[in-house]
């Protein structure tokens, strides 16, 4: 699965095919792959609030001095039009499985704010990675077996570790108890990804946000399909609002629900 290049979008595979160019002449050692997970990848991306998710493979780690160049170039690309989330991984750091996982290097939009501090000030905050690791590349790498694009290099299942069940849940469980929290801040998102995880533990599903929305619109009690349609209709653009209490019931229906599942696995 997940090894055929199917975006159909002219503007987003030229954008992908510049950016893996501009990858290329960044990185100083061999590159294994590139690699398309998320909502592009699933179908369901949306040019005004998904990013472009993609994580690289290189033989061997990449040095501070890469890392500075890949820092600059996302910084001008991400946004120009699409935003980007990155991680930059090397072999070793996938032979054997561990959770948390470490990485060389990452970049999402969230962390812009303090990629530019470093590169005012001179800094390796964002760069020095040495040691660390992300409990959402998990997740990462169980939507890439499932529905991943290898954009080139070797097949996904050569490259990437199968991710044990109980890690991938813990990896979007961490995400969940984010979104019970901002669920009045960033209703869109929240709502969309809380219904990611019932789904998944309901039924095993692995899906992107846009079919999370579709589906609890039919599968929800009324007042909480309702407010999943509002969801998915914002998310595709068009005007709508939420109702506070509205945002807190589903909350604590869908926390309610998932809590009686998790003691069942």
């Amino acid at each position: 699965m997940g090894d055929k290049m199917t975006i159909s979008s002219i503007e987003i595979k030229q954008f992908l095919d510049a950016l893996i160019t501009d990858l290329h002449h960044q990185i100083e050692v061999s590159v294994i792959g590139v690699y398309l997970h998320g909502s592009l990848a699933m179908g369901g991306f949306n040019p005004a609030r998904s990013d472009v998710d993609l994580l690289v493979v290189t033989e061997t780690p990449i040095s501070l001095e890469t890392k500075r160049k890949l820092a600059a170039l996302f910084l001008e690309q991400s946004r120009n039009p699409y935003p980007v989330e990155i991680s930059v991984l090397n072999q070793a750091q996938l032979k054997d499985w561990k959770f948390p996982t470490p990485y060389d290097f990452h970049f999402s939009e969230y962390w812009r704010e303090r990629f530019e501090q470093d590169a005012v000030q001179g800094t390796t905050a964002c760069l020095d990675t040495e040691g660390k690791s992300d409990i959402d590349l998990a997740a990462h790498f169980m939507i890439l077996h499932q529905r991943g694009i290898c954009l080139e290099g070797r097949p996904i299942d050569q490259v990437f570790p199968m991710v044990p069940k109980a890690d991938y849940i813990a990896s979007i469980l961490d995400d969940y108890e984010d979104c019970l929290e901002k669920n009045l801040r960033e209703p869109v998102y929240s709502v969309l990804n809380l219904i990611r995880v019932y789904w998944y533990l309901k039924e095993g599903e692995i899906s992107s946000k846009q079919e999370a929305g579709e589906w609890g619109a039919i599968n929800f009690p009324e007042k909480f399909a309702s407010l999943a349609g509002t969801a998915l209709k914002v998310y595709e653009g068009f005007e709508d609002k939420f109702n506070r209490e509205g945002l807190l019931e589903f909350r604590d229906y869908i926390d309610a629900h998932v809590k009686i599942l998790l003691k069942e696995k």
